[in-house]
């Protein structure tokens, strides 16, 4: 029998008493900002590029010698909670024929995991996936040369799974910027990582697709464009350099297609014209300043095209438009057909999202759009996720006084739960605190949105605290305790 296939996260082999990678099964769950390897708060106007020469040639020696000293090991600790041990209930066995399995919380335990990052300037910023670090409550980065720092997180981007960390050092070697937008089908690039703690390990494949979509990240707008490679990638990879044959980063090494749990053929990273302006907007505002189209877009199939009766299956089908959107405000209606976004020709939803994550919220952009078979073209004004085109803020998330982490997989089972994320720790004064929520909730909703992650709670957040009303200075908390009890509350953020 064929074993389901699943999409497995690359990074975080496990050191203790945590499984050996982090697994994810596939369901539901970013030209303007360039970027400079040797600083990033002065992004270069182009990225470096690649003669005709550079990308026949076969020898990778010399992008081996470029890169292996931009990599960096990632070494993380985190607090897990075996969150149940069970027993069984003579009684309710009894008398009900069956056993019950009552249960009791354990106490938290230290585990450690690992994963790679690229150092991208001289003074200590390196870029690595999200996933590597997440919840983490201590990183330590060791370079090529055996020396190691301990890391600070500056910003991360669940969004596109890209972190960025701080050490305290100087004359590193940082990695030079290729552009993915180069990359052609069938050309050679190296993946260069930590796999199973095996530091400065090179492999070599070829780029077997672009724009690739595997619906791996469980937050709200996600971004998948993803460079889809054959260099053998396994766990402890995640965070590493895709560099072509110049040795020029061209992606950040971050997932595996795989039946077993290692490298099967099939691997996935986040190519640099995303890393470049998430990186960027993360070291000068802490937080991804994210524009969006404010419009519901899918893929065009045969299905699609012949229910809409549309002559195309490229580009991306507005189905329909958010608040405040952007899209409808310039013109767009259901049912059109987006193909091009300033002349570049987008033939899916991925390379739609991969165009827009290049952009910042006030930018002005022409989309190339299909109206019942007639091409129309309409400026459209960017705006944030909030609806307007102010700069957003970093979500300082202490003056809630509480920290979030992933609600167990055994938690959403014994309640049902498909989102939510877990309050696991408050401190004393702070605005949780005050309207009564204690840690051990989980939280489901605020302001009447679901929670599938801490960004979505950073979202609301920064929404409430932006906005002119004094009224909006408050969030609805709602959600359960692990006793099964229901409660609401009101925080105030005044």
């Amino acid at each position: 029998m064929n074993k389901k296939k699943l999409i497995l996260i690359a990074g975080a082999i496990a050191l203790c008493v945590t499984t050996s990678f982090v697994t994810v099964m596939i369901y539901k769950i970013t030209d303007k900002d360039k970027f400079n390897s040797e600083t990033v708060a002065n992004p270069p106007a182009k990225f470096a590029s690649m003669t005709g020469t550079e990308i026949g040639q076969t020898d990778f020696t010399t992008a081996a010698e470029r890169t292996v000293h931009s990599v960096v090991h990632v070494k993380t600790m985190y607090k897990i909670r075996n969150q149940y041990q069970g027993f069984s209930d003579p009684f309710f066995e009894h008398f009900f024929g069956v056993p019950r399995r009552q249960q009791r919380e354990m106490p938290e335990q230290e585990s450690s995991a690992a994963g790679s990052g690229v150092i991208i300037s001289a003074d200590g910023y390196i870029v690595t996936n999200n996933h590597v670090v997440e919840n983490a409550f201590e990183i330590e980065v060791t370079l090529n040369d055996k020396r190691t720092f301990t890391a600070k997180v500056i910003g991360t981007d669940p969004s596109t799974d890209i972190a960025l960390l701080k050490i305290d050092a100087d004359g590193l070697a940082p990695i030079t910027f290729g552009n993915s937008d180069n990359l052609k089908v069938g050309q050679w690039v190296l993946a260069v990582g930590n796999p199973f703690n095996l530091t400065s390990t090179v492999t070599a494949g070829i780029v077997s697709a672009k724009a690739r979509s595997i619906n791996i990240l469980s937050v709200d707008m996600k971004i998948e464009s993803f460079i889809q490679t054959d260099a053998a990638i396994n766990p402890g990879n995640s965070g590493g350099a895709l560099v072509n044959t110049a040795g020029e980063l061209v992606g950040i090494n971050t997932a595996i297609a795989s039946q077993t749990g290692s490298y099967a053929g099939y691997a996935f990273a986040v190519p640099t014209t995303i890393v470049s302006k998430v990186v960027t907007d993360l070291k000068e505002y802490g937080v991804v300043q994210r524009a969006v189209l404010g419009s519901q877009i899918t893929d065009i199939d045969d299905k699609l095209a012949k229910e809409k009766d549309l002559k195309t299956l490229n580009g991306a089908y507005v189905a329909g438009f958010t608040q405040n959107s952007a899209a409808k405000d310039a013109g767009l209606k259901e049912g059109d057909v987006i193909t091009a976004i300033d002349e570049v020709a987008v033939k899916s939803v991925a390379e739609l999202q991969e165009q827009i994550s290049r952009y910042r919220p006030g930018d002005n952009i022409k989309l190339t759009v299909l109206r019942k078979d007639k091409e129309q073209i309409f400026t459209i004004k960017l705006k944030n996720m909030s609806g307007n085109t102010g700069i957003v803020k970093n979500a300082d998330l202490s003056v809630l006084g509480a920290e979030f982490q992933q609600v167990t997989p055994q938690l959403k089972r014994r309640f049902n739960l498909e989102d939510g994320m877990l309050t696991s720790k408050v401190t004393r004064n702070g605005a949780f605190a005050k309207a009564g929520i204690e840690a051990g909730f989980i939280v489901l909703k605020i302001n009447r949105q679901t929670i599938r992650s801490q960004e979505d709670i950073a979202n609301i957040y920064n929404s409430a605290i932006n906005s002119s009303e004094e009224d909006d200075k408050v969030l609805l908390v709602s959600g359960i305790y692990q006793n099964g009890k229901v409660m609401h509350y009101i925080v105030n953020l005044k």
